[in-house]
């Protein structure tokens, strides 16, 4: 299990935000001046006005004259010595209208808070809207279980589910939860949520394959039934069907997911040509035969006569330079799958038999040993033990058939001057007129900041004997597909993502802030967690956390890469600091000094 932690940033009192009353009405935004006296000054830079959210509070984030007091709703709330302010603002479910006024002027803003609340019907008898599922087209294999589940308003009801001549009975989940999105953990929001609704849930294990169409839902209490009929189609295959369905990855490399949906994890990506058998289907969604789910727009299905089974036999190995590659020669692409943990690096082949009886492989100062084996069959495992518990990337791609490792070795570090010879990839976080990042309240966008700042380190970063690639030294936009290929092609020691951060509408901008990290690999939780302790306790900075995050720009996994929020955009008093351009040298400084730091202490 990867170790996370994330630790609660210091609290200030709340100013003034209790017994807040709403106005609700359709009003859109008003502003009022007088016209006998100057306009007094007042931004707000969030909530836009009929802004749509499900927490149950807003944050109001601007800016105003600081000599003047800012209301909320009639009452008076913190503002920084600059005049900056984002307090939460409870919100009922529908339209509230909330009213900002600092001496002559006036802002309204309309936030419609949404209900998590699944919709019944006024009777209350009835499934839930778009709650029968499958709700897309589902195809599984002979034998497998498949599961219907829908939403009740209570547990006293009796349900089944019915398809041809089978009937399914569906009994209700008396003590389940639902789970938060994964951005809850963000704000400390993360734990299971009491179930709005009852879950009527049953499953079966067809034995006869065809077309079984959509499942029939019935609902009875007492003298009443319901009848209600799912929008997917459920068809059973025969576990060894012929010709075989089969998916070809036709893009550079494909997602693989645990489950048939981008809210499901990532595992390690397919490479272009590589074949697996299709052994479930679930609308847009195939699962290949090894158990991963692989959206259908990466693949070209084609038919085969059997699945697709590579053969491995001799694996040889060289030492090119800085890195060591390992060949495995195969007759076909077959999918891999990566494991780190400290000193090992384990690459897995499924569908594929090992007929080895030779390895060539030539210990070298970066990996002590290989060692492989067996497992289950049509899986072979091969274990590389490196002579540094810090592992400093690679790359995995085939050439024809013959899949290629390339493992990177240490650089070599000059105690006395750490960063000499090292490139450093620096990446300022969004850009462009269209990826702004987050605001702040006087309207700076995130953006700015993390290019001043990125452009100062970079500096820095020269000056001590480094060789920086960035992602954008100017206002452009950078897709992050492309920032993550600059990555894959400068090969550099490090690379590190610039950003500041912000919150989900239910977040206290107002007390949340400090310095945060985050990894991917494993290969990078070291750096992350070492450059956030240093900037926290260098700079004396807020503690927010080190996180384990799949992000675009942790992913790349040709060197240990970190993203880094270096505050929050949205605290009214941490924005303060963030713009102090003395304090902006004093971060470009203090993570040079880090990173040369972290460098310095490697064997």
């Amino acid at each position: 299990m990867m170790p996370l932690f994330l630790k609660s940033a210091p609290r200030r009192h709340h100013r003034g935000l209790s017994g807040l009353v709403f106005v609700l009405s359709s009003c859109t935004m008003v502003i009022a001046a007088s016209s006998a006296r100057a306009e007094s000054s007042l931004h707000l830079s969030y909530p836009p006005d009929h802004h749509e959210t499900f927490a149950d509070r807003i944050f109001m984030i601007g800016t105003a004259d600081p000599n003047q007091p800012v209301l909320i709703n009639g009452e008076s709330i913190y503002r920084s010595p600059a005049g900056h302010f984002a307090p939460s603002v409870p919100l009922e479910i529908g339209e509230n209208v909330i009213d900002v006024q600092v001496g002559d002027r006036r802002v309204q803003r309309r936030v419609i808070r949404l209900s998590r609340a699944p919709n019944f019907p006024d009777d209350g008898f009835g499934f839930a809207e778009n709650s029968l599922e499958p709700a897309v087209d589902i195809t599984r294999q002979v034998g497998e279980l498949v599961c219907f589940t829908a939403l009740a308003p209570a547990a006293d009801f009796e349900a089944s589910v019915s398809l041809g001549n089978r009937q399914i009975p569906l009994l209700p989940e008396r003590n389940g939860s639902e789970l938060p999105g994964n951005a809850a953990v963000l704000t400390g929001e993360n734990q299971p949520q009491t179930v709005m609704a009852t879950r009527y849930q049953g499953c079966y294990r067809f034995e006869t394959t065809g077309s079984w169409g959509q499942p029939v839902f019935e609902l009875r209490r007492g003298d009443r039934r319901l009848r209600e009929t799912a929008s997917g189609r459920v068809e059973i295959r025969p576990a060894h069907v012929s010709p075989l369905p089969v998916a070809r990855i036709i893009n550079s490399e494909a997602v693989s997911r645990t489950g048939p949906g981008t809210s499901y994890s990532r595992l390690t990506p397919i490479p272009e040509g590589v074949q697996a058998a299709i052994t479930g289907e679930e609308g847009d969604w195939l699962r290949l035969d090894y158990g991963v789910w692989v959206n259908r727009g990466e693949v070209e299905v084609q038919e085969a006569g059997q699945p697709p089974q590579g053969v491995i036999r001799s694996i040889s190995s060289r030492q090119r330079g800085d890195r060591t590659e390992i060949h495995f020669p195969l007759n076909r692409r077959v999918p891999p799958e990566v494991q780190q943990e400290g000193r090992r690096f384990r690459l897995t082949l499924h569908n594929t038999t090992a007929q080895t009886d030779l390895i060539a492989f030539n210990a070298n100062p970066a990996i002590r040993s290989m060692t492989w084996q067996p497992l289950g069959g049509d899986r072979v495992q091969y274990t590389f033990e490196m002579t540094s518990p810090q592992q400093w990337g690679y790359d995995l791609r085939y050439d024809n058939t013959t899949l290629v490792l390339t493992l990177r070795h240490p650089p070599e570090i000059n105690p006395s001057q750490p960063l000499t010879g090292t490139t450093i990839f620096i990446d300022p976080g969004h850009g462009g007129p269209e990826d702004l990042g987050a605001t702040s309240p006087t309207g700076t966008r995130e953006k700015e900041p993390a290019l001043t700042v990125s452009l100062r380190l970079r500096d820095e970063l020269e000056r001590r004997g480094a060789r920086v690639v960035m992602a954008r030294e100017t206002d452009i936009d950078v897709g992050l597909r492309e920032r993550m290929d600059m990555i894959q092609k400068a090969e550099p020691t490090l690379a590190l993502s610039i950003h500041y951060n912000a919150l989900p509408d239910s977040g206290d901008a107002e007390n949340t802030a400090g310095i945060g990290t985050f990894w991917y690999h494993p290969q990078a939780e070291d750096l992350a967690i070492f450059l956030y302790r240093h900037l926290v306790e260098d700079l004396n900075r807020p503690e927010y956390g080190v996180f384990w995050a799949n992000f675009a720009l942790t992913r790349p996994q040709i060197a240990p890469s970190v993203l880094l929020e270096l505050g929050f955009m949205i605290n009214p008093d941490e924005y303060e600091w963030i713009m102090d351009e003395q304090e902006q040298q004093r971060l470009a400084v203090s993570l040079a000094q880090g990173i040369e730091a972290w460098l310095a202490q490697q064997p």
